[in-house]
């Protein structure tokens, strides 16, 4: 059989979700068939549950208020923000009524909201519809935010997600939705043996020795995770240099241990994100491993992000604004030469 593609197997989590609960709703704009939402996610929920699916006017902010209220309610709606780019006009609601009113109610509340979105770029979509703007959600306190790759369990994320009590994120990369949802066979994917990490919203990490000594531990999420792991591919093949890659699907609150366990078998670390440089995720990542871990290091850490300014439509301009796998390894040599 063929892999689902990354669309269909979120489409298909939905699908199931609202095949076994009633409580789950569909909220956004241009959801209902034959449309189905700007990329397909929520294809074919209107015709089987109609009543379920509500398609909205363009605004955003309302969409967040709507969709806190019916959790409040009881109800587990699913958000969607057509582009990732909106989620800045319901931050309001998310900064001080969402991520609050659990601990404001003193715990006898709960919002078990589900927001889903596309980020990224890639596409040629310019300035406001390629942002990656995940290092914004960082700092909101009693929220989750998972960030999900080709290579994860997509359905098994999403299920979670939407079973999670807690306010979820959930960042899907505009890329992937065409691509294969690529799983480890046998433990293995590429060529590279793969560990999963527990709980829900599990981590991914990737050794091309078997989690021997490496050179460096490689941390991306989203859309650089098969850049990742492309560029550790090349530097076995290529310089004989064998790297582990960390494939983070939550984020917030950041799920640590896995990278905290592979920097102390590399010494080196070397973050890739497609969001801008500057206040990203990878520098907290950084951050954290050096409050943690200094000992472990045994060169200063890289980050590698995109450049900080606006993203360009046209497409040799974008490729130029946002890092790939070159960037990669350019970075883990440079760890390589600061170390020797």
């Amino acid at each position: 059989m063929r892999e689902r593609r990354c669309v269909e197997a979120l489409n298909g989590a939905l699908h199931e979700l609202f095949e076994r609960r009633s409580d789950v709703y569909l909220i956004g704009e241009d959801l209902l068939d034959p449309y189905g939402g700007a990329f397909k996610v929520g294809k074919g929920l209107s015709s089987r549950w109609p009543e379920r699916v509500i398609t909205t006017p363009i605004s955003e902010a309302s969409l967040f208020g709507v969709a806190a209220g019916m959790a409040l309610r009881g109800y587990r709606p699913v958000l969607e923000i057509m582009f990732g780019d909106f989620l800045a006009l319901g931050f309001d609601q998310v900064v001080n009524g969402i991520s609050k009113y659990r601990e404001m109610y003193n715990e006898q509340v709960s919002v078990p909201l589900v927001v889903r979105t596309p980020m990224g770029g890639r596409r040629g979509y310019g300035p406001t519809h390629s942002q990656s703007l995940e290092k914004f959600l960082m700092g909101v306190p009693n929220v989750t935010m998972v960030a999900a790759s080709e290579l994860h369990d997509l359905h098994g994320l999403m299920v979670d997600a939407v079973e999670d009590d807690e306010p979820v994120f959930f960042i899907e990369n505009k890329v992937m939705y065409g691509r294969p949802n690529r799983r480890p066979d046998g433990g293995y994917l590429d060529g590279m043996r793969c560990v999963e990490g527990p709980g829900p919203y599990p981590s991914l990490t990737f050794s091309g020795n078997d989690f021997e000594e490496s050179a460096a531990t490689i941390v991306a999420y989203g859309g650089m995770v098969p850049h990742a792991l492309e560029a550790a591919v090349e530097l076995i093949v290529q310089q004989e240099i064998f790297c582990e890659v960390v494939a983070l699907s939550r984020l917030l609150p950041l799920d640590l241990d896995p990278v905290l366990e592979s920097v102390a078998r590399s010494g080196s670390l070397v973050t890739a994100e497609e969001g801008s440089l500057t206040a990203g995720v990878g520098a907290e990542v950084v951050a954290r491993v050096n409050e943690l871990a200094w000992d472990d290091l045994r060169a200063p850490a890289r980050r590698v992000a995109a450049r900080d300014g606006i993203i360009p439509a046209a497409p040799g301009l974008e490729a130029q604004t946002l890092p790939g796998t070159a960037e990669v390894i350019e970075a883990v040599l440079a760890r390589q030469a600061a170390r020797t």
